[in-house]
């Protein structure tokens, strides 16, 4: 069920069993996590400059395939931490920009890929949230630190007790993820931009990411920050792709960025 396409610098990889909302057992984890992996051996090469992951049909992903699950014998911790996390992990270190464009369903496994993501444009009608209360479970895959992260912990017991779903455009309002679209218009526009952005210096993005995750993982203070990002930009301008963007705006001419 997971497809790899590689066009124009850009690699899509593909939830495609819609018939079942694209829910996720072991076996398709791990083909998800080979595609993502092969896509960033071809960023590592130069020949890939973004990532776009995305879902067939009328989900994104509705989570774990939960059809398969045998009560007496399910590993959940085995699961988690030897398919979904791997898979999380995979998305979260591409070596280039990563897009995830969502929508219908995308719960449990299906957020977490969003939270691996770089970037997250969502369908105004998406789905999000914790269904987990209908099914004596608790939200996984790192659904309880992004809605306490973003939302606070009332709003996130609010979810996590009630099991309601909130809509793309109130999880981009409340600041979950990036940018709603219509549904109609979500694939077109995330590739528009995917597009656009895989033109960009893949170097000064991938700094541009380690500087948000400091300042996210390790709690730096304004000051703290503020010094760390000056070092970054020390650092950057012995770069060629520097040297290109401050010439082509001498030059008054588009940028040709090498990556």
């Amino acid at each position: 069920m997971i497809e790899l396409k590689i066009d124009g610098g850009v690699a899509e990889v593909v939830l495609n069993a819609p018939q079942k909302l694209n829910a996720l057992n072991a076996q398709a984890l791990s083909d998800l996590k080979s595609a993502v992996d092969e896509a960033a051996a071809e960023a590592s090469a130069g020949r890939v400059q973004a990532l776009l992951l995305r879902g067939e049909g009328r989900a994104f992903c509705a989570g774990r395939d939960l059809a398969e699950v045998v009560v007496e014998t399910d590993d959940a911790l085995d699961f988690l931490e030897g398919k979904i996390v791997p898979a999380m992990r995979s998305i979260m270190d591409f070596p280039a920009p990563s897009f995830a464009a969502a929508q219908g369903a995308s719960l449990g496994a299906g957020l977490g890929l969003l939270i691996a993501a770089d970037v997250v444009y969502v369908a105004e009608n998406a789905k999000i949230g914790s269904p987990f209360a209908n099914l004596g479970m608790v939200l996984d895959s790192g659904g309880h630190w992004l809605f306490t992260e973003r939302l606070g912990t009332h709003r996130t017991l609010d979810l996590i007790y009630t099991a309601d779903l909130i809509s793309g455009s109130e999880a981009v309002r409340s600041g979950l993820f990036s940018r709603a679209f219509p549904g109609e218009e979500l694939l077109e526009q995330t590739r528009q931009i995917v597009a656009r952005v895989a033109k960009g210096p893949i170097n000064a993005y991938q700094d541009g990411k380690k500087l948000v995750e400091a300042i996210r993982d390790q709690r730096l203070g304004f000051w703290e920050a503020l010094d760390l990002e000056n070092k970054v930009q020390a650092a950057i301008v012995s770069t060629e792709n520097y040297r290109e963007g401050i010439e082509a705006f001498q030059r008054k001419r588009p940028p040709a960025f090498k990556n």
